[in-house]
């Protein structure tokens, strides 16, 4: 591989609590930053965001609350680097069953 194609190469980051990174970071994301405030997350993920060193951010819904209307729109709006917002645990899965999940986003009956 040549040097020119290894330094385009970004990397995955994950920003929230810690139950969330840590599992992340169990799958082997290096780059995971856990907050505990609401100021420590806005902080920090515009830091992400401006840095271009990552591809995807995946942040918890708690970053997603802290941030001002203005920062999440354009957060929301940019490609590079590409912001997912992980739905809190207490609410994708309790709000939607593990079927209805699965018939929606794969497509199958489950």
């Amino acid at each position: 591989m040549s040097s020119k194609k290894t330094e385009n190469i970004k990397s995955i980051a994950v920003i929230g609590e810690r139950e969330i990174v840590m599992g992340y970071r169990l799958l082997g994301v290096e780059d995971t930053f856990v907050v505990n405030d609401k100021n420590e997350a806005v902080k920090k993920m515009e830091e992400l965001f401006a840095s271009h060193k990552y591809n995807l951010v995946i942040a918890s819904q708690f970053v997603q609350d802290s941030l001002s209307q203005t920062t999440k729109s354009k957060i929301e709006a940019s490609i590079d680097p590409l912001v997912l917002f992980m739905p809190s645990l207490e609410g994708a899965i309790h709000e939607e069953s593990i079927a209805a999940l699965a018939k929606r986003v794969l497509g199958i009956k489950y």
